[in-house]
């Protein structure tokens, strides 16, 4: 069967063009905006790629259409799918009906930590030998790829919030049906799709409903959203973790620094559970959000059989998530990192997990304001305290912002806006040392910044 996929390089659609050709279908797709890492995944898979949205692309036809929802109505390609007869699916529709009807599904949900988190799982449930399928937003090193078809039962999926599609305005993770529930944290974002918190709340409460009793939410336990959520409603077993010694989780995680020998901070983890079980391991990622995300993770394991001391001699051996405070490499003496943190709560938890390898250096912060919820302005006040543990900040003024950036940071010490990336890259190279950590923030891929540091830092005298 040909599987045509309208918006294919989004992180969610890739994925979906993945499990396709490993279903053995002929896939191909088309974008209007093509960068790693999910362009360098669909090469590999030797996926042709259209660009834009013309309909000259339906011709021939394919046998099914699957419609990313950054598509919308008035575009060429979408107007002549819906005056033909060809079947077309959002990406959470084709999934549930061709793949997850008969799997166990471990969806992972949440504001943030949501990849880290999924990848965590679906490396958990690897090294257990259960060979599981996932689709997750995000490519771990160790995983090789975001998305795979798997033979075990068990299928690992990212759930987001967002819109599926221009002609179903639900959550995505309404299509998934779990079987076990992580909800890592609730915060307000999608501004562009959500009026505010209690629109996405309404969506959770809707996921809430359709979970069978017999299923299992794990949900952070020092999260005031998450309890008004529950308090609408759950009729399912909740288990709860934290990161807090004086919570009254089921599970507690605590997270010390390690030496580590590099630039990559490392960290203990140990785990208690409230009845006495407790455990230990040494890993490679930092910071107390990473230490909540793994145990979510070590306990969604659980409800696939997976036992803790298995799940840490996993966790021992990740590597990370690309794009997750992931290091680049040393140039100059300058060590380079880039992060996908777009909202006020994920910089300030990067910045905090950064602290440990201070001591050899300065932290330079490099923040794209890419998001529809930054490019809105909906958090510019407290993105000043998000980024005041940082030794120096540049953050980029994109066209078009609906807010002052310059009045919104007016109280931050050591801030340089600029509207040219080639100019912030002149400066940070001409203004960094030797030891200094540069983390580059976006959640796009900010006109190539990252190569250009890189070159421009190894060229230095």
């Amino acid at each position: 069967m040909h599987i045509h996929i309208l918006g294919i390089c989004g992180t969610f659609m890739a994925g979906i063009a993945a499990i396709a050709r490993s279903a053995g279908h002929r896939v191909t797709g088309s974008d209007a905006g093509v960068y790693p890492p999910m362009s360098n995944q669909l090469a590999v898979l030797g996926i042709e790629i259209t660009q834009g949205y013309e309909s000259s692309q339906l011709n021939p036809a394919p046998d099914t259409v699957i419609v990313g929802n950054v598509m919308s109505r008035g575009m060429p390609v979408i107007e002549t799918l819906l005056n033909s007869s060809i079947p077309c699916f959002s990406g959470p529709e084709w999934l549930s009906r061709e793949v997850l009807g008969h799997r166990q599904v471990l969806a992972v949900s949440g504001t943030h930590g949501k990849t880290t988190t999924a990848s965590l799982l679906a490396w958990i449930l690897e090294c257990a030998g259960h060979d599981p399928g996932f689709l997750i937003g995000g490519i771990s090193p160790d995983l090789g790829v975001s998305a795979r078809l798997g033979t075990g039962k068990v299928f690992v999926i990212e759930a987001d919030e967002y819109d599926t599609a221009f002609f179903d305005k639900r959550a995505k993770f309404l299509h998934y049906k779990p079987q076990t529930l992580v909800i890592n944290n609730l915060e307000f974002d999608h501004a562009d799709i959500f009026s505010d918190l209690d629109a996405i709340l309404w969506q959770f409460h809707q996921l809430l409903r359709m979970m069978p009793g017999e299923a299992r939410i794990i949900t952070n336990a020092n999260d005031d959203n998450i309890r008004q959520l529950l308090d609408m409603g759950c009729w399912t077993p909740v288990e709860t973790f934290s990161s807090l010694e004086s919570s009254s989780a089921t599970w507690t995680v605590k997270a010390e620094v390690l030496p580590s020998g590099c630039e990559q901070p490392r960290s203990l983890l140990k785990i208690m559970e409230q009845q006495g079980q407790s455990a230990e391991v040494a890993w490679q990622l930092a910071g107390n959000h990473n230490a909540e995300n793994a145990l979510a993770a070590v306990l969604a394991a659980r409800t696939a059989g997976v036992d803790v001391e298995t799940s840490l001699q996993a966790l021992s051996r990740f590597s990370g998530v690309k794009r997750r405070l992931e290091l680049l490499g040393t140039y100059g003496g300058v060590s380079l990192y880039d992060d996908f943190a777009h909202h006020p709560t994920a910089i300030r938890r990067t910045i905090n997990a950064m602290q440990p390898v201070r001591t050899k250096g300065r932290l330079l912060i490099v923040l794209e304001p890419a998001s529809n919820t930054m490019k809105a302005g909906v958090h510019r006040e407290s993105l000043a305290s998000a980024l005041e543990k940082a030794d120096q900040v540049w953050v980029y003024k994109p066209a078009g912002l609906d807010w002052n950036i310059d009045e919104a940071l007016k109280e931050l010490h050591g801030v340089q806006t600029c509207d040219k990336p080639a100019d912030m890259v002149a400066e940070i190279t001409q203004y960094s040392q030797p030891g200094d950590h540069i983390v580059v923030m976006s959640n796009g891929g900010f006109q190539g910044i990252h190569t250009d540091l890189q070159q421009m830092l190894s060229c230095r005298t």
